[in-house]
């Protein structure tokens, strides 16, 4: 369970506790609040009773002040013959018809709460009552108040995670330049003491391979280089790309693994960075090299759309768990034994803050292959 749980969760959980009490407590004080209602209720229909049978002045002054004292509870009165006799506190002031409004709600208050019976001797009243103002407001606050509340995590969530991303595009930027910078001076030595052995007699096949190697970092510095800041974007033909990747690739791929690239064009025009591209597909196989143990295939598949181009690459590695799939591309998760965990999160950067595009898992099964997709904007 507890890849399941952080902060975010603990967070909710939290909210959801305090949302909860406060729905226990104002539920009790909205019930005592009703109760005190009901009381008065009965003690109001007690004065009719009294305003109707004494002939005592000041008993029938006392029930008069009781019944005056109502402000906030909205009732209707009815007389033994079911008829309205009289209605408090119920607004009718912007009605046409103030009538018709008073037997709409003495409809609402019949299913709200039993009549309080006014029995004296000759016959009867009935008053309906409903909720006052105060009442409703109290049993509506918990809804209101767990709307602030989730309004409240939404905003602090959304900041947190700008906050979040702004600190990884800072640390990426700044360990992108620095790591171009520092290998700039022992790059440039090294081409300096290639063109000495050139002019000497020295063999000539090593120094060729030498300046291979020497061509390779210098790519690996531009690429750091470009990941610091906004790459130019180039139209270029995709195949060809791949195409070159695939074999620098394979080269350098154990003799049983197979990796093969698929497309029904030839010419599929993108915009990309050509050097952060093949970075991205760099990493992708390589991560499929790793989970395959010396043996597979690796299946590069272009499909051309009409406003997009998908590239899938596919392998029939050991699989990567459902439960670690969201987090493949989090900065410092990995399942190997060696790495600092940068590769698919640098992957992420560059097809979706530089090239606009998107790149997920979209199947994996353990035992059977994970397959990436790069989805990029015609």
């Amino acid at each position: 369970m507890r890849q399941y749980l952080n902060w975010k969760t603990y967070l909710a959980v939290i909210a959801l506790f305090i949302v909860g009490a406060s729905l226990y407590y104002t539920s009790q004080l909205a019930g005592k609040l009703a109760d005190e209602e009901k009381k008065k209720v009965e003690e109001l229909g007690g004065a009719l009773k009294t305003l109707i049978k004494s002939n005592n002045l000041q008993e029938t002054a006392f029930a008069s002040n009781i019944i005056a004292q109502n402000t906030t509870i909205p009732l209707i009165i009815l007389d033994d013959k079911g008829q309205i006799a009289d209605s408090r506190n119920i607004d009718t002031l912007h009605s046409v018809n103030p009538r018709e409004v008073v037997k709409e709600k003495l409809e609402e208050f019949k299913k709200s709460h039993p009549p309080i019976v006014a029995d004296y001797g000759t016959g009867k009243n009935y008053v309906y009552y409903g909720e006052s103002y105060l009442l409703t407001q109290l049993r509506y606050f918990p809804y209101v108040q767990l709307a602030i509340i989730i309004i409240f995590l939404l905003v602090v969530l959304f900041a947190l995670n700008v906050a979040n991303r702004s600190l990884q595009n800072q640390v990426w930027v700044g360990l992108s330049k620095e790591t171009a910078h520092q290998l700039g001076t022992p790059l440039s030595s090294i081409e300096a003491w290639l063109e000495l052995l050139r002019d000497s007699d020295a063999n000539r096949d090593a120094v060729t391979e030498m300046q291979k190697d020497l061509d390779r970092l210098k790519l690996v510095a531009d690429r750091f280089s470009k990941v610091g800041s906004a790459p130019q974007l180039e139209e270029q033909n995709l195949i060809d790309r791949l195409e070159d990747i695939v074999a620098y690739m394979q080269r350098r791929s154990p003799s049983k693994v197979i990796i093969s690239l698929y497309s029904e064009q030839k010419e599929v025009p993108v915009n990309i960075s050509g050097p952060l591209f093949d970075w991205v597909m760099e990493n992708l196989i390589r991560n499929a090299l790793d989970a395959m143990g010396g043996t597979g295939k690796i299946d590069i598949t272009v499909t051309n759309t009409q406003q997009q181009v998908w590239v899938d690459v596919q392998d029939n590695g050991k699989g990567i768990p459902s439960y670690q799939v969201k987090n493949v591309f989090t900065p410092g998760f990995t399942t190997k034994k060696r790495g600092w965990g940068l590769g698919l999160s640098l992957s992420r950067r560059i097809i979706e803050k530089y090239h606009h595009g998107s790149i997920f898992v979209k199947h994996s099964e353990i035992g059977k292959g994970t397959t990436f997709r790069i989805i990029l904007r015609r």
